[in-house]
């Protein structure tokens, strides 16, 4: 448990080295189940962080929860603070699906905390896990959709991992489950992604924040782990795009060119320029050359005349 003497010091350690022109800055509590702590635990946490905000040194703070654990007395206990998001690990609005992957609360449950929170004026992100036990794609999209009905300001998408030592690990050690493979989650996440765009709710990460814990290879026992995920995603749809503009132009030429936002070379270029390679072959094209074009927004690409 870490205390809010850790936290301080972890606060005072940042701000040391945050540049002046960085975005606004938020303590933000992940990891765990923040409104299921006890409520002496949680204000003694919020107390410390809200002395930052406070002095202007921090902007607001932020935390993940449990759908299950927002009620209106948990909510009562941070309303004087300054929190600005929560975020609900929903994972799945299947009650089989959650049942079986033991999560302990409903759909009803996010359905209920949304409405309470919005009520509120908190904003709202929801998390949802793709590939849990006995779930495919109809009916993880299916969580999809029931997530777009409740509008939240913001999505995050995770493909499952098996972690050593969980349960999880338990069952795909007597094979009782399988994780997906990493290129099943990739198309997947691809589909969900695009369809939060069309409700226009920002899907704000894919896949698990990198770390050394996981990338030493000491924690994942098996799953679509990838440390650069959502780079994968997004050069998939960049794929997808090149290969209708280049389809729709009916190319007659070896050498083409394609123009990109500059924040979006790399994701067209696709890990070590695969999409290149793939397109160069699949249109026989002699070069393809990216272009970075400003003018373009980040998601749009177009084909040099």
């Amino acid at each position: 448990m870490v205390s809010p003497e850790n936290v301080e010091r972890q606060i005072l350690e940042f701000l040391e080295y945050k540049g002046n022109d960085r975005r606004p800055v938020q303590v933000a509590f992940y990891g765990g189940n923040f409104l299921g702590l006890e409520e002496d635990y949680i204000e003694r946490l919020l107390n410390v962080s809200t002395k930052f905000v406070k002095n202007k040194e921090i902007d607001a703070i932020r935390f993940s929860t449990r759908p299950d654990t927002i009620d209106r007395d948990r909510i009562e206990i941070i309303k004087n603070y300054p929190v600005t998001t929560v975020e609900i690990g929903a994972q799945s609005m299947d009650d089989r699906v959650l049942a079986i992957a033991k999560r302990g609360h409903s759909a009803s449950d996010t359905q209920r905390a949304v409405i309470l929170l919005k009520d509120r004026h908190y904003q709202i992100g929801l998390q949802m896990m793709v590939g849990l036990p006995e779930e495919d794609e109809a009916g993880s999209l299916s969580t999809a959709y029931r997530i777009g009905e409740l509008e939240p300001d913001f999505v995050r998408i995770y493909p499952a991992i098996v972690l050593k030592n969980s349960l999880l690990a338990r069952w795909y050690e007597n094979e009782t489950y399988r994780p997906w493979s990493l290129e099943r989650s990739i198309a997947h996440v691809k589909t969900l992604y695009l369809f939060f765009k069309k409700k226009n709710i920002p899907v704000i990460r894919m896949g698990l924040q990198a770390s050394e814990y996981l990338d030493s290879g000491a924690a994942v026992l098996a799953g679509p782990y990838h440390p650069a995920f959502g780079h994968l995603v997004h050069s998939e749809i960049f794929l997808d795009m090149a290969t209708a503009i280049l389809e729709k132009e009916k190319v007659l030429h070896d050498k083409i060119t394609l123009n990109v936002h500059p924040h979006s070379i790399s994701k067209m270029r696709g890990m070590k320029n695969s999409n290149v390679e793939i397109l160069k072959k699949r249109f026989q094209l002699q070069s393809l050359k990216i272009v970075p074009d400003p003018s373009l927004g980040e998601d749009r690409l177009a084909v040099s005349p």
